[in-house]
């Protein structure tokens, strides 16, 4: 019964910074792990990043050393701060709690609606 809201999407030139927070309801936040997803159009759903409850990170190699995925228990709040973005790192984000160290998108168990990011060349 976890709900998730993501915000901080936008368009962004290659090369630019954005910080996409997710923002969790309730008094648990702190007993999930949290993990931030990513789809573009036609492609699957994958892995971007996973904070633990101990704040332990795992990245995809395809942003790591780019992005950075932190949480703030106290807001409630899961944030994913991306520097030096692509364009292929267009595609709607996506944060999810889950109850494991997955990074499978089939092990998570609530879904924000989702934040467009858009980086052009």
């Amino acid at each position: 019964q976890v709900q998730l809201v993501e915000s901080g999407g936008g368009l962004v030139q290659a090369g630019d910074s954005l910080r996409l927070s997710c923002a969790a309801s309730g008094r648990t936040f702190s007993n999930y792990v949290m993990g931030w997803f990513r789809q573009a159009p036609g492609k699957e759903r994958e892995f971007v990043a996973r904070i633990s409850r101990n704040s332990n990170t795992a990245y995809a190699d395809s942003v790591k050393g780019r992005f950075t995925i932190s949480r703030d228990n106290a807001k409630a709040t899961v944030y994913l701060q991306m520097n030096s973005l692509k364009p292929e790192d267009t595609a709607v984000y996506y944060c999810a709690s889950g109850s494991t160290l997955s990074l499978r998108v089939q092990s998570y168990d609530y879904w924000g609606q989702g934040t467009q990011v858009t980086v052009s060349s």
